[in-house]
């Protein structure tokens, strides 16, 4: 069985105070937590201190926001991957929907920084999904629904743009990754129109992904690698609706954005997963 991994990504919030006080906070509630591997992805600015505050045989693993590709030189406003080593980050997060979307990040460059990062030891959490656009394409199909068969054949290219973008970032975003180093990717599935919006995707919606991504996974790799590999949901993902996502057979875990900023929701979260994996 795979073991379910939820990570806080902390995005552009917190100061320094606040941000030991969730990290030490976390790191107490969830003590007693071995079945559920558990990040914190705090700012950069905070990545050293919050590693410093956390026990070294702990269970809150730190993890980077971004990162650049390129080991050092004139790249003013990057952070290596060494740098991120030297402050103790294990996991660092690649081709966010905000990455890509607001600073206009390409597929090429999100896969050249992947595979820094695991060429230099850090487990990568590659983001892909669809834009709002996107997920609209897919209507067509409902409409479909309704039709002869037939006449669904004719649309099946266009109401299948969520699965276009998805299987397009994520072969793109693998490319030259070996599976001996896949097994220290993670991928989450992460729809752009759940983020930040308290829109979630239904667990039939999120199931319908994972399972479509690990198909890609067994056709670019091994039906093993698709088995062992872990797929995170990310998207308004809270309290309330955990359960029911990580009840589904594909979903291995959760990116979790403003819910993973208070102790007591990020806990709740954890603990519910522990329980379904018992």
């Amino acid at each position: 069985m795979r073991k379910p991994f939820i990570a806080a990504n902390w995005k552009m919030n917190t100061d320094s105070q606040y941000a030991l006080e969730l990290a030490s906070g976390l790191e107490k509630a969830i003590a007693d937590i071995q079945g559920v591997d558990v990040a914190v992805c705090p700012p950069f600015v905070y990545l050293q201190s919050v590693a410093k505050s956390l026990s070294v045989d702990g269970n809150v693993a730190v993890g980077a926001q971004d990162v650049y590709f390129e080991g050092n030189g004139a790249f003013t406003g990057e952070i290596s991957c060494e740098m991120l080593k030297d402050v103790c980050c294990s996991y660092v997060i690649t081709g966010h929907s905000e990455r890509r979307h607001v600073i206009g990040e390409s597929d090429e460059l999100i896969n050249k920084k992947t595979k820094a990062a695991l060429e230099a030891g850090l487990k990568p959490i590659l983001c892909i999904g669809e834009l709002l656009e996107e997920r609209e394409a897919d209507k067509t199909s409902e409409v479909c629904e309704m039709l002869n068969r037939h006449i669904c054949l004719i649309f099946k290219r266009e109401a299948d743009k969520t699965s276009e973008v998805c299987e397009r970032q994520l072969r793109e975003g693998l490319k030259g990754i070996s599976e001996q180093e896949l097994a220290n990717v993670t991928i989450a599935y992460e729809p752009v129109w759940a983020i930040g919006t308290g829109k979630t995707a239904t667990s039939d919606q999120a199931q319908e992904v994972h399972e479509f991504v690990r198909g890609v996974i067994a056709e670019l790799y091994s039906k093993e690698a698709a088995e062992n590999i872990i797929i995170q949901y990310g998207g308004s993902a809270k309290p309330k609706n955990t359960k029911e996502l990580m009840s589904c057979k594909d979903v291995d875990g959760l990116l979790v954005g403003g819910a993973g900023l208070k102790v007591d929701s990020f806990y709740e979260m954890v603990k519910i997963t522990e329980e379904l994996y018992k």
